[in-house]
């Protein structure tokens, strides 16, 4: 019985992460960014959203907490680095993209906010 709950739970979880993200593909999008790709994955990471804007590349992390605060504080400095060497295996694999400024931005979602959509987020 517990076991199906955890289950349940992580299903859950996993369905509300999705719909967050496809919330910020929109709010992108409406900001004039070009979505490259999404849950793009290779062995030594993963990165939620690949956009582009003029001569920008993002790696959009998405986080979805109960509030905008435990969001922020969700991103540690291994996830980040998972990040920088997804970021750096999309590039090498498509080398037109090679000459964009690279960068890392966060959005937060929590319910009953609008997403927030905090650009350059951190540096390597």
């Amino acid at each position: 019985m517990r076991r199906d709950r955890s289950i349940a739970r992580r299903r859950d979880a996993y369905h509300a992460g999705r719909a967050a993200e496809t919330l910020c593909v929109w709010l992108l999008r409406l900001k004039g960014y070009r979505v490259l790709a999404r849950d793009w994955r290779v062995p030594v990471g993963e990165i939620d959203i690949l956009a582009r804007r003029g001569a920008v590349l993002a790696a959009v992390e998405v986080k979805r907490r109960g509030d905008l605060a435990t969001a922020v504080a969700s991103v540690g400095p291994q996830q980040r680095r998972r990040i920088l060497r997804a970021l750096e295996a999309f590039v090498a694999r498509q080398p037109a993209l090679g000459g964009l400024t690279l960068r890392f931005d966060v959005m937060l979602v929590a319910p009953g906010a609008m997403p927030r959509h905090i650009v350059d987020a951190w540096r390597p």
